[in-house]
């Protein structure tokens, strides 16, 4: 107990603390778009993808500057996100396939270069310390610039997203009314893609690769289990997020590291939702058996 105390009063703690709170509520709120549209699982796939774009942006530029890794990760991805798109076919037919594919092919293509880094001469003299974190995440080892610049542009898409909140809504909901009213939807894909996307790169130092989506899909799984509402929805997924990435960095700075302890305490959150949420098929069920 003296030790949570101590930490709650430490200044070193609530920086990488409060960057992973702005970051994990800016990922709930976006990414309940694309869960909401039923298109979860290219966030991850996208995430393992941005791997090897930061990879190649340390080859190229030969330096770990945040946003140049980030301006890498995020080319990527979008690389990856098109390259789903034309996978999978005008009617989405072979969506799963085409994930599976660029998520298992751009993540071993990230290995592969993160072992060329360690192993060629060229590398070497480059300070290339905190590479792995992509991986799984550490935000308590990132500089503090690192983490200043990552609550920067998760308070960003924050903006954004709120300006844009009646379109996404429309975009999400009525996609047939939106487009009668005059508005584009693809206008709405593009602006969502754009923040899922900076929202994964800059969550690679926090979470990792292997972890991103989880931020992006797990606080919408959880609200939706508690409301049908989408307004209450963001209100329970942002709260979700937010906690569960303070108790993560509390339980990282004192057993796990962050990036696992935030999605195992989001994890647990989740998996109570989906038993004891009202609006969870479980719940319904034994419900009904009662009465």
């Amino acid at each position: 107990m003296s030790e949570l105390i101590r930490l709650l009063g430490d200044l070193n703690f609530w920086i990488p603390a409060l960057s992973a709170m702005i970051l994990a509520l800016a990922a709930a709120l976006v990414g309940s778009v694309s869960v909401l549209r039923g298109q979860s699982l290219i966030s991850d796939a996208i995430g393992h993808a941005s791997l090897p774009g930061v990879m190649l942006a340390f080859m190229l530029f030969l330096t770990r500057e945040t946003w140049v890794l980030m301006l890498g990760a995020m080319v990527f991805g979008y690389i990856a996100y098109q390259l789903i798109e034309y996978l999978a076919g005008p009617k989405k037919a072979n969506l799963d396939r085409a994930q599976a594919i660029v998520l298992s092919s751009f993540f071993g293509l990230g290995i592969t270069l993160k072992s060329i880094i360690q192993s060629f001469p060229r590398y070497q003299s480059v300070p290339k310390g905190g590479l792995e974190t992509y991986f799984f995440g550490q935000a308590a080892l990132a500089a503090k610039k690192d983490l200043y610049f990552t609550a920067l542009i998760a308070a960003i898409t924050l903006c954004f997203f709120f300006i844009f909140y009646k379109e996404i809504k429309m975009t999400v909901f009525d996609r047939n009314y939106a487009t009668v009213t005059g508005f584009k939807p693809e206008l709405v894909n593009h602006l969502t893609l754009i923040l899922i996307l900076a929202l994964i790169a800059i969550g690679l130092r926090v979470v990792g690769a292997i972890l991103i989506a989880s931020l992006l899909i797990a606080p919408t799984v959880a609200a939706m289990q508690w409301t049908n509402s989408y307004k209450t929805l963001l209100f329970i997924a942002g709260t979700i997020a937010v906690f569960s990435a303070l108790a993560g960095n509390l339980l990282g700075r004192l057993y796990w590291p962050n990036g696992a302890a935030i999605v195992f305490v989001l994890s647990l959150l989740t998996i109570f939702s989906l038993f004891f949420g009202r609006q969870s098929l479980l719940f319904k069920k034994r419900q009904s058996r009662r009465s």
